[in-house]
């Protein structure tokens, strides 16, 4: 009769324990804590662990004592929970001084309990380990009692792995939709921006038509005063609407060639040998008179796909409006440089006054113009055509470094 009921006493003990267990996802230390502190009291034992086994080393997950430090791995080679996770089966030592085929347990203690956790899927993911300080036996009601822990805990942790390659794949998958739709949204804004070029290209050219004939008339008119003798104040009359009407012929074949779909004539070049056959004429430029530009080359070949046409007409440019910002003697240096995106990086580069960061993203609009005479259409043109090239514009200005313009362009083998 007391052996009755002393089992039934464990078996309620047991069944009070287990479910005073309580686990949430996040939570998996503190639930598998109170497991080998539940497995200490039930069995009445000196020590009892949880560990995760993986790749031949055991860490210790929770502990029925205060340990120092968690993050120690071990290995499970020549040790008794080697042999659990290895037979996956459960293991009693009664004696440890008098055992040792079956290996090791930690300095200090003479008697040990190994149960393996088992996933669903049979897999032997760690133990429960129990040890004792004296000798002891274990009886089957011991051991069928630490086995219903290890049941629980190693549903705990399956889940919790799960649940943390659950997150990790959420997370993969909420940054795959936002880059989808970040490309998504990029296109489409190309799309609506093609279109709407393309609307302007075709209103533009029939106002330009109807404007230039015109124009054409009233400028030949100018010409003609220009030939014949008048007072100095009407020849000053007369060179200001003659500068005027070439400054609007400007803004007017500008306008066309922003608008106009860029269409590209497409070949190989080798952009050092490129820009060095432009230098000659970048040097005589009226905007260069009496300034220096210096082309710093790497020493390997870069190769781009591009229209030759088009990109003078970047550099040419780009050269221009570095000179206009530097002062007499100084220089406008070209940069070529390879990055890591695999693209050429043509750097402008001018030591001018700083252009302020509330400017810099203006200067592509179209018709912003920090010049008094500017049409505000040749950068916009020119990132038009650095677009048309699957290329990238783009400008930085400071104190230190004055002013760079780097076109980037994508490098061809």
């Amino acid at each position: 009769m007391l052996l009755e009921s002393q089992h039934w006493q464990q078996k309620q003990r047991t069944l009070e324990v287990l479910s005073s267990l309580s686990y949430r996802s996040g939570e998996l230390n503190k639930f598998l804590q109170e497991i080998a502190i539940g497995v200490s009291q039930l069995i009445t034992i000196d020590w009892s662990v949880v560990t995760l086994a993986r790749n031949g080393f055991d860490k210790i997950l929770a502990s029925s004592i205060e340990l120092d430090n968690y993050d120690t791995t071990y290995s499970l080679h020549g040790v008794v929970t080697g042999t659990v996770v290895e037979t996956g089966k459960s293991l009693t030592v009664d004696d440890t001084k008098t055992c040792t085929e079956y290996g090791q347990v930690p300095e200090g203690y003479r008697s040990y309990l190994g149960v393996p956790l088992r996933t669903s899927q049979g897999e032997v993911i760690g133990t429960i380990c129990s040890f004792h300080q004296q000798p002891r036996k274990y009886n089957s009601e011991e051991v069928a009692i630490v086995e219903l822990f290890a049941e629980r805990a190693a549903t705990a942790i399956d889940n919790y792995q799960l649940y943390q390659q659950q997150c990790k794949f959420n997370e993969i998958l909420e940054a795959e939709v936002a880059k989808r739709t970040e490309e998504l949204k990029a296109a489409q804004e190309k799309l609506v921006e093609k279109e709407r070029l393309a609307a302007i290209g075709e209103f533009a050219s029939g106002i330009i038509h109807e404007i230039r004939n015109p124009f054409t008339t009233m400028k030949m008119g100018l010409n003609y005063f220009n030939r014949i003798d008048k007072s100095e104040a009407s020849q000053m009359r007369l060179s200001l609407a003659l500068e005027e009407a070439d400054r609007l012929e400007r803004l007017l074949q500008e306008i066309l060639l922003y608008a106009k779909p860029q269409k590209l004539q497409l070949q190989k070049i080798d952009i050092n040998k490129f820009i060095t056959q432009m230098l000659e004429s970048l040097r005589i430029m009226p905007a260069a008179n009496q300034r220096h530009i210096g082309f710093y080359p790497p020493s390997t070949q870069l190769h781009v796909m591009g229209d030759k046409d088009k990109l003078k007409q970047i550099i040419i440019n780009l050269v221009r409006n570095a000179c206009e910002a530097i002062n007499l003697g100084e220089t406008v240096k070209i940069q070529l440089e390879k990055n890591l995106k695999q693209e050429v990086s043509i750097n402008i580069c001018n030591g001018g006054e700083p252009i302020p960061p509330e400017v810099l993203p203006k200067l592509t609009q179209p018709f912003y113009s920090t010049k008094s005479s500017g049409t505000g259409l040749g950068l916009a043109i020119v990132k038009r055509i650095v677009e048309s090239h699957n290329g990238e514009l783009l400008i930085k200005s400071s104190a230190e470094e004055g002013t760079i313009i780097s076109v980037k362009l994508p490098i061809c083998s």
